[in-house]
């Protein structure tokens, strides 16, 4: 293989490996509540666990998770574009890595809810960062290669997620080892370095890490909303639809239990394959907009099949699992295409908040799901309308996005 792949600017640097490991550990940690969801809760809860406390709380834990992310974005990419990438890589790793070692040792839904926040927080600054460097770092042609390789290699962290939940003798066990596998991490980012696009900034007067340039720009406005808009559906499946799968089989009236580790991880397995379908597929045909139109149409059908099969064995559900999973795998080509919408001088602050919102949008979908089960009497009617909603704004925001396949990135707002 050409050696321009391994050198400091090329896709299998140490800088992308690095990256790639990182999102690795962020996926990993950030998925593990969903797969330990119902175990820890019932231990927690003790006599007090019931099918419907379990799902209550576990909407609000999650939701102190994703409200940790959604902050965290912003402070973190604030802080990439003021004061540096590296900075940032190594305090969020630090912070996500305690909070799930202490996460390990809690013995009440108040000590959850605090570490899933100071979790949610830390973990919230690991991804737009490393993509950050990893666009600025890469050639144009090579950028989406880079990210790609990140996004493939660190989804993956979901599935070992998943499957290791099922080796542990107890829940507590996994969040020793996100919190180990970050302390590890924590020491392979020495290798890094920082970007050369931030240096030369350093350089300028432009204003860097104004979160609020996203908003009191019309142009950057519509940019970022409609860049967090287009990713929604992907927690929608993963928050919404396979978190809860085991409420909502029951109601579709499955013959087995479902199990949320096990799906999480078969979700991901899709996932991890989507990434590298979609990374290539917008590198062979040269563009970010019509890659990510087919697999939110492929979703918007997965989503239907999902919601209205009769499931009558598990290995159905898996595979459903797997293949809808598959299409929430643009993650690549979204990241890809938030770090090339933006300047650098608010390039970090934009490719880590909208993941972040994304993530942040949970929140509100877990509500709203709450809601429309309240009018419908039914958590699948609740999915459908719910799953409607965000896939059509996914597919009008889409639309509405400039194309960045070949944007040079040496520029500021």
């Amino acid at each position: 293989m050409d050696k321009q792949f391994f050198n400091k600017g090329g896709i299998f640097s140490t800088l992308t490996i690095v990256a790639a490991l990182g999102y690795f550990v962020d996926i990993y940690d950030l998925v593990l509540f969903s797969v330990e969801r119902q175990d820890s809760l019932k231990e927690i809860l003790g006599i007090n666990a019931n099918a419907e406390s379990i799902k209550n709380y576990g909407k609000f834990l999650l939701n102190m998770q994703m409200g940790g992310m959604l902050v965290g974005g912003i402070f973190w990419g604030i802080l990439g574009d003021k004061k540096g990438r590296i900075t940032v890589l190594f305090g969020s790793i630090l912070m996500y890595s305690l909070a799930n070692v202490l996460n390990g040792f809690i013995v009440n839904i108040n000590q959850y809810a605090v570490l899933r926040f100071i979790s949610g927080f830390g973990l919230a600054g690991e991804l737009g960062i490393g993509i950050t460097l990893v666009s600025e770092t890469l050639s144009t042609k090579q950028r989406g290669y880079g990210a790609t390789f990140v996004a493939t290699i660190g989804v993956f962290g979901a599935v070992v997620a998943g499957f290791v939940s099922n080796y542990m003798p107890n829940w507590r066990y996994s969040f020793f080892i996100g919190g180990g596998l970050g302390m590890i991490l924590l020491i392979m980012r020495f290798g890094v370095y920082e970007s050369g696009m931030f240096q030369s900034l350093k350089k300028s007067t432009a204003q860097r890490g104004n979160f609020f340039s996203l908003f009191n720009n019309k142009t950057n406005l519509i940019k970022f909303l409609g860049i967090v808009l287009t990713t929604v559906p992907v927690w929608y499946v993963m928050g919404i639809l396979i978190t809860f799968s085991p409420e909502l089989m029951t109601k579709l009236g499955a013959n087995f239990k479902a199990d949320a580790g096990k799906a999480i991880a078969f979700a991901y397995i899709g996932i991890t394959l989507g990434d590298l379908a979609s990374g290539l597929l917008s590198q062979l045909m040269q563009s970010r907009k019509k890659v990510m139109l087919l697999f939110v149409g492929s979703l918007a059908i997965c989503t239907v099949i999902y919601l209205t099969t009769a499931y009558k064995s598990e290995t159905w559900f898996y595979t459903i699992s797997t293949i809808i999973g598959f299409t929430t795998g643009y993650w690549a080509v979204f990241i890809t295409t938030a770090s090339e919408l933006f300047g650098t001088n608010i390039r970090a602050t934009a490719t880590t908040s909208a993941p972040n919102f994304v993530r942040g949008a949970v929140i509100p979908l877990t509500l709203l799901t709450t809601y429309f089960e309240n009018i419908t009497g039914n958590i699948v009617s609740a999915a459908m309308i719910l799953g409607t909603i965000v896939l059509s704004l996914a597919i009008a925001s889409i639309i509405a996005l400039p194309e960045t396949f070949h944007k040079n990135l040496d520029y500021v707002e």
